[in-house]
C-alpha cells in the first residue's frame, strides 16, 4: 500500500511486507558493503574551491553564499538511499529525527511529511519505487515559497535538507542512480521480443526506449542485446544526417536481410532521438517561436512562417507525428519528447520508402512493423544489486555531509568499476543552468 497523504507527521501506512513475493523478501535482509572510507573514523576535509562550469557570474550573484565553495572529501582517520542516510544517523548521529517530505519540494512547502521510522523503512530496503514519501516536480522559486519552506523548515528545527535526484548533470558524478537497474529490466523485455520476432519471423519491431536526449540507456541495452540495428541521437548530429538518410540506412538493413530470407528484426530508438536531426532540431526551433507568439489556425495559413526547407519537412511528416510536435511545450519551452512516437513514425517512413523500392524491383521482402515504447515499466523494478549498493553509499555519505555542516553539494561515490570497498565518496558544488529569464535558474540536467 503506498503511504497516505498525511501531514505533520501523523501515522502513515506504508508497505506491506506480508504481500511480498519470496524474491521482494528475500531482498528485504540482503546487507549491502559500504566503501571502507565510510565504515572507520573519517573526517571531512575541504578540497578546492569550486567553480560552474557554466554562467559562473550569474551563479555567484544569485548564489553568494554557495558559490566558490571548497568541494569536500572524506579521509581515513585510523527505495536505499534512505536507508543509507537512515543507517549513518543511527550509527554516528544517535538521537537523530529524520523526515520524509512527501511529494518533493510541495512537502517542504505545505509541511507534509512522515517520520521516517526503523519499521516505517524496512519493507523498502532493497525494494524498487519511490513511494515511501512519493516524488514530485514542484519548484520552490518564489518569495511566498522560500517563506514557507523556511517555516518548515524551523518548526521542525531541521539541521539540514537532501534531495534525491537521478540525472542531475555533474562532471564529478560517475553515474545516475537506477541506470544499471533499468538497462537491465530493458534488455530483458528487448530480449524476449528478439525471441518472439524470430519465432514468428514476420515482424520488425521498432522499440523506443526512455531516456530523455541521451541515447546512453539505448546504447547500453544493445551492448547487452545485440539487435539488428541501433540508431544513437549522438551519432546522428555528428553526422549531421537527415530524416531521410536515417530512414534510408533501416530500409537499406531491411533489404539486404531480406535477400537472405530474414523478414523479422529489433531495431533500438532512443527517446530524445527526434531533438538530434539538425534539420529536425531547425523545425522544432521554429515551431517554437510560432506557438509563442501566434494563433495556429486549422486551415494551415501558420505555416507561411515556416522556412522552406522546414515546411517541406513538416508536411513529410505523418499527420499524428506532425500534431504530437505542436504539443504543449513543458516548463521550459522544450518539446516533450516522450510524447513523440518516433517508433511509429519510423515504421510509417520506412514502410513508405521499402513500397517505392518494390515497384522499382530493388525490394522483394514482406514488411510489417510492430511499435513498442519501454519507459515507465523499467523505472520501478527490484533494484540490481550495483544499484542498491551506490544508492546506499551515497545516503550513507549525504549523511555524513549534513552532519559535517555542509550545504549546497552533491553528493558523489566514485571509482565504482573497483570492488565496493575501494570507492571513493566527495561533494562538489551543484552546477545550474538558466532556465526562463535571467533570475530563474534550475539545476542542471
Amino acid at each position: 500500500m503506498a503511504p497516505s497523504l498525511i501531514a505533520n507527521g501523523d501515522t502513515a501506512s506504508g508497505r506491506f511486507a506480508s504481500v511480498y513475493s519470496e524474491v521482494q523478501k528475500s531482498r528485504l535482509d540482503h546487507s549491502l558493503p559500504l566503501p571502507s572510507v565510510l565504515k572507520k573514523p573519517f573526517k571531512v576535509v575541504d578540497g578546492p574551491r569550486s567553480s560552474a562550469a557554466g554562467n559562473p557570474d550569474g551563479i555567484a550573484k544569485l548564489f553568494p553564499c554557495l558559490f566558490g565553495q571548497p568541494s569536500a572529501m572524506l579521509l581515513l582517520e585510523d527505495t536505499t538511499l534512505f536507508a543509507g542516510i537512515f543507517d549513518y544517523l543511527q550509527d554516528r548521529c544517535k538521537g537523530s529525527t529524520l523526515y520524509g517530505f512527501r511529494g518533493g519540494p510541495a512537502g517542504i512547502m505545505k509541511c507534509k511529511y512522515v517520520v521516517l521510522t526503523s519499521e516505517y523503512i524496512y519493507p523498502y530496503r532493497n525494494q524498487g519505487g519511490f513511494d515511501m514519501i512519493c516524488s514530485g516536480r514542484d519548484k520552490i522559486e518564489t518569495p511566498e515559497q522560500f517563506k514557507q519552506a523556511e517555516e518548515t523548515a524551523l518548526k521542525l528545527d531541521l539541521d539540514g535538507l537532501f534531495t534525491i535526484d537521478g540525472d542531475l548533470k555533474c562532471k564529478e558524478v560517475p553515474t545516475s542512480f537506477g541506470f544499471d537497474t533499468a538497462c537491465k529490466l530493458y534488455a530483458e523485455m528487448i530480449g524476449n521480443v528478439m525471441i518472439d520476432a524470430r519465432s514468428t519471423g514476420k515482424y520488425y519491431h521498432f522499440v523506443r526506449l526512455m531516456g530523455r536526449a541521451a541515447s546512453h540507456i539505448t546504447l547500453e541495452c544493445a551492448l547487452q542485446t545485440h539487435p539488428n540495428i541501433t540508431l544513437v541521437g549522438e551519432e546522428v548530429a555528428a553526422k549531421k544526417l537527415t530524416l531521410k538518410n536515417v530512414t534510408d540506412h533501416i530500409a537499406d538493413v531491411i533489404c539486404k536481410r531480406a535477400e537472405l530470407g530474414y523478414n523479422y528484426g529489433v531495431i533500438l530508438i532512443p527517446e530524445g532521438l527526434i531533438d538530434f536531426i539538425p534539420e529536425v532540431q531547425q523545425l522544432i526551433a521554429e515551431l517554437n517561436e510560432i506557438l509563442a507568439h501566434d494563433v495556429v489556425d486549422e486551415g494551415g495559413v501558420w505555416k507561411k512562417n515556416l522556412k522552406d526547407q522546414s515546411l517541406q519537412l513538416f508536411e513529410l511528416l505523418p499527420p499524428a507525428i506532425q500534431e504530437q510536435l505542436m504539443l504543449e511545450r513543458d516548463p521550459h519551452g522544450n518539446v516533450q519528447v516522450a510524447k513523440i512516437e518516433t517508433e511509429k513514425m519510423l515504421i510509417q517512413m520506412v514502410e513508405f520508402e521499402l513500397e517505392q523500392r518494390k515497384q522499382k524491383g530493388a525490394y522483394k521482402g514482406q514488411f510489417k512493423g510492430q511499435s513498442h515504447f519501454f519507459g515507465y515499466e523499467g523505472r520501478c523494478g527490484l533494484p540490481s544489486n550495483f544499484d542498491a549498493t551506490y544508492c546506499y553509499a551515497l545516503g550513507y555519505a549525504a549523511g555524513a555531509l549534513l552532519h559535517s555542516g555542509k550545504t549546497g553539494l552533491i553528493s558523489s561515490v566514485g571509482n565504482l568499476a573497483g570492488p565496493v570497498e575501494e570507492w571513493t565518496v566527495r561533494w562538489n558544488c551543484i552546477d545550474f543552468i538558466n532556465g526562463r529569464g535571467e533570475e530563474t535558474w534550475y539545476t542542471k540536467r
